[in-house]
């Protein structure tokens, strides 16, 4: 595919749509996102704002070479997921805004088709669509429902790899194929339709999230002023996922943290005290399993695993107690840092 350097003549002088994207060392998927979103949306006009997280993969460079005339923030600092669309979203200028991430790739007019939707329904006000991995096969990911103890119960002892139903997989709708019309709790950030009002009336994301459950948290308020989020199978996209974290182990710590903060946002003191017990259990649990199975099929992936497991344990105060520990664990990343002009 050849590079799309974006002109004059694909600028809006009055977007009503604002696309977003945080980058974070994904050059290439970033500008094949971006590329892709020229390319495939056609019927609404549409601004792109990007904020690079201090990438050390020369993200900033390419994006102003291949992309002159996009708006381009680099960020001296990581300022993580949810305060790097903070600050996007208070320079948009189209009526709604698109979250969408760098690891995606439009298909079929998505974009289109996602505000097309949003039109016909503007009751719901988050709108989302349907996600697929580079191979054409479901990624789930898109939606989720609400954690309950029994969902974490699930998570924690690996019943919700029984995906395919309701009962061991409810915060992933089990066996639903994410290709009908279908009101859901969550709307995944990384293909995230919201009315510009709602943003600014919600206040965008809650800073505590650095990353992971901040569009859990947005959803479960915007839900309380009337909102219902929806996803379509009419809109398309392809999300290859944890494209900016290569580390599994580091990842998972991240998600759980990102669990943690969500329950103690929304849960009574005592669901939050069983689920921290419950999440205390997973690495343990694994660590167990991992290692039975690597001494009994003579596997590495399996070592591997136990070892991230052990590393999740050994690591259990930077994320038990949510993103309020965390953020004193990695104080660099949430310094206020002046970003350039």
């Amino acid at each position: 595919m050849k590079p799309v350097t974006m002109t004059s003549s694909n600028r809006f002088s009055d977007p009503e749509l604002t696309i977003v994207l945080v980058s974070y060392n994904t050059k290439d998927l970033t500008l094949e996102c971006i590329r892709s979103v020229f390319e495939q949306t056609r019927s609404i006009p549409f601004e792109v704002i990007v904020l690079d997280n201090a990438s050390t993969d020369g993200s900033a460079e390419a994006l102003r070479e291949a992309f002159p005339d996009i708006h381009l923030i680099a960020s001296s600092e990581n300022l993580g997921f949810g305060r790097a669309n903070n600050l996007l979203a208070k320079q948009a200028r189209g009526r709604r805004i698109l979250l969408l991430n760098p690891d995606t790739v439009v298909l079929d007019h998505a974009v289109d088709r996602l505000c097309e939707f949003a039109d016909k329904n503007p009751d719901r006000r988050i709108w989302g669509g349907r996600t697929v991995f580079a191979d054409g096969t479901l990624n789930p990911s898109s939606c989720w429902a609400d954690a309950t103890l029994w969902s974490v119960f699930c998570y924690v002892t690996g019943l919700s790899r029984f995906n395919w139903s309701r009962l061991f997989n409810p915060e992933g709708y089990g066996s639903w194929k994410r290709d009908t019309v279908r009101a859901v709790d969550i709307v995944t950030g990384c293909f995230f339709l919201i009315d510009k009002d709602l943003w600014q009336q919600l206040g965008g994301f809650d800073p505590q999230f650095f990353m992971y459950g901040e569009e859990a948290d947005l959803c479960m308020r915007a839900r309380r002023f009337g909102a219902r989020p929806t996803i379509t199978p009419a809109a398309t996209i392809v999300h290859h996922g944890h494209a900016s974290e290569p580390d599994r182990a580091e990842q998972r710590i991240k998600v759980l943290a990102g669990r943690i903060t969500l329950m103690q946002r929304h849960r009574p003191p005592l669901t939050l005290a069983i689920a921290k017990m419950l999440y205390l259990m997973l690495p343990i649990v694994r660590l167990v399993a991992y290692q039975a199975a690597g001494m009994v099929l003579q596997k590495e992936d399996y070592r591997r695993s136990a070892s991230a497991a052990r590393y999740m344990w050994l690591n259990r105060d930077r994320w038990i107690n949510g993103w309020d520990d965390m953020s004193i664990a990695q104080a660099q990343f949430w310094r206020q840092s002046a970003l350039p002009k």
